[in-house]
C-alpha cells in the first residue's frame, strides 16, 4: 500500500510561510525601491546627492530654501487627497491596523507612502526612511493576505513579516527586523507568529543585498571597553539618553497638536513646515534628509561639543515640524541620529576627563542604540540593530547596560513610547487588554437579575428539592430583612444530599452556609470575573454597600461572557463602519445590521466636562459611545475617563428606540 503525502495547501502554518517568503521578497524590493526613489528626488531638487552633507553647501541659498518648501508643496494634496495613512511616521498606522482593522491596509498606501516619502526625504525634510519602508512592507504583507483571504490573525502575522522586511532590509539586520516586528507591531513571541517573521526578514535581507550588495548603513567605528570603570559614564548615558527621548516625543505631539488646531487648509501645511525647515537647515545644513552623514561624523568625532549639543536640539525641532505639518517619514533615522549626538556629548566630555576612556565615536554609538530604545521603549530591537551594525560581541555589555537604563528612566517619566503615544491621544492604549477595558466600564448591575434565594432558617429538605430543579450553583442567604449573611453551593449540598432524610428536621439553612463572597452594586462585570479567577464561582450576590449587605440581587459568570461577546461584537461593527472612509457623514444614522444602529449627535451640554465614568452612560442609556470627533484633533476612541469637551460630536452605537429616547431625554437634536 502506497504512502499518501499531505498536500501542503493542507497544512495552514505551511502556507502562512510560503507566504511570508512572497512577503520578503516584496518587502526588500520596496526598500530598494525607496531608496532608489529618495536617491533621484535628493538628485531632482538639490542636484545633489553622494556626499550629501559636504556637497549640499555648494547649492545656491535660493535652491536650498526652495526645495523643503516644494516638497511640502507637492506633498500635501498628495497625502491629503490620496491616502491619509500616509501622513506622518508610519508606524503608529500599522499598529493601529493590526488592533483595530484586523491588519487591513489600503492597496494604495504602499505606492502613496512611497512617493510621499521620497518627496519629503528627497527635498529635505528631516526624518528617516526606515519607517516609511516598514509601512510600505506591512502594506504589501496586508494586501497579499487580502488577496488569499485569510483570517485575522494570520493577516495580522503577514503585516508583521513587512514590517519585519522592512527594518531587515534598512538596516541589513534580519534579526533586529523580526524582533522589531514581534515586539513592536505584534508583541507576541508564539512559534507560530514568529518563525514566518523570521522567514520574511531573512529574504527581505537577501533581496536588498543581492540588488544593492552587502550596503553597510554605518561606518562603524572600532569599540573598546578600556575599563571597567567607564560603566559609570554609559550609566550617565543611559539615563540622558531617556530624557532626551522623553523630550522629543513630548516635542513631536506637542507640534503635532499645534498643527492640528491650527485652521489652516490641511494640504497646505507641509508647505509650511518645509519653509521653517529651510530656515533650520540654512544654519545647520546637517538636519536635511534622514542625517546619515552626520551620524557617520558622530561616530568618528567629526564635531565639536558644542555642535554635538545643538544637533541634539535642532533635530528634534526640524523632525516634529516636518512630521507636524503633514510630510512622510520615519522617527527611527533622527532618534539614531539624536543618540549619537547625545553619546558623542557625553563621550567628549569623558574623553576630556579621563583620557584614558574611549573617544566619543564609541559613546555616540552605544548612544544611537539608548535612545532608540528609550523612544521606542524596544530595547532588545534596539540592542540587536547597534550588534549587527557592528559585529562585535564586546559592545553587548556598555550596550545593554545604557539601552536598559535609558528604557527604565523614559518609561518612568512617560508610560507611552513615540508609536503607542500616537495611538493614546487617539483613546486606545495597549497597556490594557480589550476585555479588561470592556469589563472595567460595565456595572454589575447591567446583568443583574433576582435567583434563587433562601431563608437562613429553611430547612434543609426544601432546600435541596428547590436545588434540584434550579440552574444556579450559587444560593444566597438572607435573614427576615433582606441582608446577605451566607452562601450555600452546590457542591456542598452535595454533601449532604444523601443524608437529607435523615438531616431534614435537624439542619436549616444558616448550619450549613458558607460566609458570602459578594460585590456591591457599584463593582463592574471585570470584578465578577476576578472572583470568578480567585474562587470558581459561577454566581456572585449583590449587595447595596459592603457595611449593610442588603441582597439585590445576582450575576452569574455565563451571563458576563455573553455581554461581553455582544459588546466586542457591537464595537467591532461600529468601528469597521466608521473607519471606513466613505462614511463621512453619519448623523442620520448608518444601520449595522442585527438591530444595531451608527448615529453622530451633537455633545449635550450636561455632558460637557465629565467623563464617560462620570455620566454611567452605558448603563443609564443602554448604549455606547465608540467615538469622538473633535474639532482639529483626530476622532478619539473613548475610555472611562476621557473628558468631553464643548464641541465635540459623539458617535453612539446600539439600538434605535434607545437611540431615540437618548436624543428625547438630552434634547440632543
Amino acid at each position: 500500500m502506497g504512502i499518501r503525502l499531505r498536500s501542503p495547501l493542507t497544512n495552514r502554518h505551511l502556507n502562512l510561510i510560503l507566504l511570508a517568503l512572497v512577503v520578503g521578497v516584496c518587502s526588500g524590493l520596496g526598500a530598494v525601491a525607496i531608496r532608489l526613489m529618495i536617491k533621484y528626488g535628493t538628485l531632482l531638487f538639490f542636484g545633489v546627492y553622494g556626499n550629501f552633507l559636504e556637497s549640499v553647501t555648494q547649492v545656491s541659498v535660493a535652491r536650498r530654501l526652495a526645495a523643503p518648501m516644494l516638497g511640502g508643496l507637492i506633498v500635501g494634496p498628495l497625502i491629503y487627497f490620496l491616502a491619509k495613512e500616509a501622513k506622518g511616521h508610519g508606524v503608529p498606522e500599522v499598529m493601529l491596523a493590526v488592533l483595530l482593522r484586523d491588519g487591513r491596509i489600503r492597496k494604495r498606501v504602499a505606492f502613496v507612502k512611497a512617493l510621499a516619502s521620497a518627496i519629503t526625504i528627497g527635498s529635505g525634510g528631516s526624518v528617516g526612511r526606515e519607517g516609511p519602508i516598514v509601512q510600505i512592507g506591512s502594506s504589501l504583507g496586508s494586501t497579499i493576505a487580502q488577496r488569499f483571504n485569510l483570517e485575522k490573525r494570520d493577516t495580522a502575522t503577514l503585516v508583521a513579516c513587512g514590517a519585519a522586511g522592512g527594518i531587515a532590509a534598512a538596516f541589513n539586520a534580519p534579526i533586529a527586523g523580526a524582533l522589531f516586528a514581534v515586539e513592536i507591531i505584534l508583541g507576541d513571541f508564539g512559534v507560530a507568529a514568529l518563525s514566518p517573521i523570521i522567514i520574511s526578514s531573512v529574504i527581505s535581507t537577501i533581496v536588498a543585498r543581492g540588488l544593492e550588495g552587502n550596503l553597510v548603513a554605518f561606518s562603524v567605528p572600532p569599540y573598546a571597553l578600556n575599563t571597567p570603570w567607564e560603566l559609570i559614564p554609559y550609566t550617565v548615558l543611559g539615563a540622558v539618553a531617556g530624557l532626551v527621548a522623553v523630550l522629543f516625543i513630548v516635542v513631536l505631539y506637542r507640534m503635532e497638536h499645534a498643527y492640528d488646531n491650527w485652521r489652516f487648509p490641511e494640504y497646505l501645511k507641509p508647505f509650511t513646515g518645509g519653509v521653517l525647515v529651510a530656515i533650520i537647515c540654512l544654519a545647520f545644513p546637517h538636519m536635511y534628509g534622514v542625517g546619515y552623514d552626520s551620524i557617520n561624523g558622530a561616530l568618528h568625532g567629526a564635531w565639536p561639543l558644542w555642535m554635538l549639543v545643538a544637533m541634539v536640539f535642532m533635530k528634534i525641532m526640524a523632525t516634529s515640524i516636518t512630521l507636524a505639518s503633514g510630510g512622510s517619514g520615519g522617527v527611527f533615522a533622527p532618534s539614531l541620529f539624536i543618540g549619537a549626538s547625545v553619546g558623542g556629548v557625553v563621550g567628549t566630555v569623558t574623553h576630556q576627563l579621563f583620557p584614558q576612556a574611549a573617544t566619543s565615536g564609541t559613546y555616540a554609538l552605544v548612544g544611537m542604540g539608548a535612545v532608540v530604545a528609550a523612544t521606542t521603549q524596544a530595547p532588545i530591537t534596539a540592542i540587536i540593530i547597534i550588534f549587527e551594525l557592528t559585529q562585535d560581541y564586546h559592545i553587548i555589555p556598555p550596550l545593554m547596560f545604557s539601552c536598559i537604563i535609558s528604557t527604565l528612566v523614559a518609561s518612568m517619566v512617560k508610560s507611552e513610547s513615540i508609536y503607542t503615544q500616537k495611538l493614546q491621544l487617539k483613546g486606545i492604549r495597549l497597556t490594557e487588554g480589550k476585555e479588561e477595558s470592556i469589563l472595567k466600564e460595565i456595572g454589575v448591575e447591567r446583568v443583574m437579575r433576582q435567583g434563587l434565594v433562601f431563608p437562613e432558617n429553611m430547612p434543609l429538605r426544601p432546600i435541596i428539592d428547590q436545588v434540584l430543579t434550579s440552574t444556579q450553583n450559587v444560593f444566597p442567604m438572607v435573614n427576615e430583612d433582606g441582608l446577605l449573611r451566607g452562601t450555600l453551593t452546590l457542591g456542598g449540598l452535595k454533601t449532604v444530599f444523601y443524608q437529607r432524610d435523615f438531616l431534614a428536621d435537624l439542619v436549616i439553612a444558616k448550619d450549613i452556609a458558607a460566609p458570602p463572597v459578594f460585590l456591591t452594586r457599584k463593582g463592574t462585570l471585570h470584578n465578577v470575573m476576578e472572583i470568578n479567577n480567585h474562587r470558581l464561582v459561577e454566581e456572585v450576590p449583590i449587595v447595596n454597600n459592603a457595611r449593610e449587605k442588603k441582597y439585590l440581587g445576582m450575576v452569574s459568570v455565563q451571563d458576563v461572557i455573553s455581554l461581553y461577546n455582544s459588546e466586542i461584537k457591537k464595537r467591532e461593527l461600529a468601528l469597521a463602519v466608521v473607519t471606513r472612509k466613505k462614511y463621512k457623514d453619519i448623523t442620520e444614522g448608518v444601520s449595522l445590521g442585527e438591530g444595531y444602529r451608527l448615529t453622530e449627535l451633537p455633545l449635550p451640554e450636561s455632558f460637557m466636562g465629565k467623563s464617560l465614568k462620570d455620566l454611567a452612560f452605558r448603563n443609564q442609556y443602554n448604549l455606547e459611545i465608540i467615538l469622538i470627533k473633535r474639532k482639529g484633533r483626530p476622532d478619539i476612541i473613548p475610555d472611562p475617563d476621557t473628558p468631553l469637551n464643548p464641541g465635540d460630536r459623539i458617535v453612539v452605537v446600539g439600538v434605535l428606540d434607545d437611540i431615540r429616547t437618548f436624543q428625547k431625554a438630552e434634547q440632543v437634536s
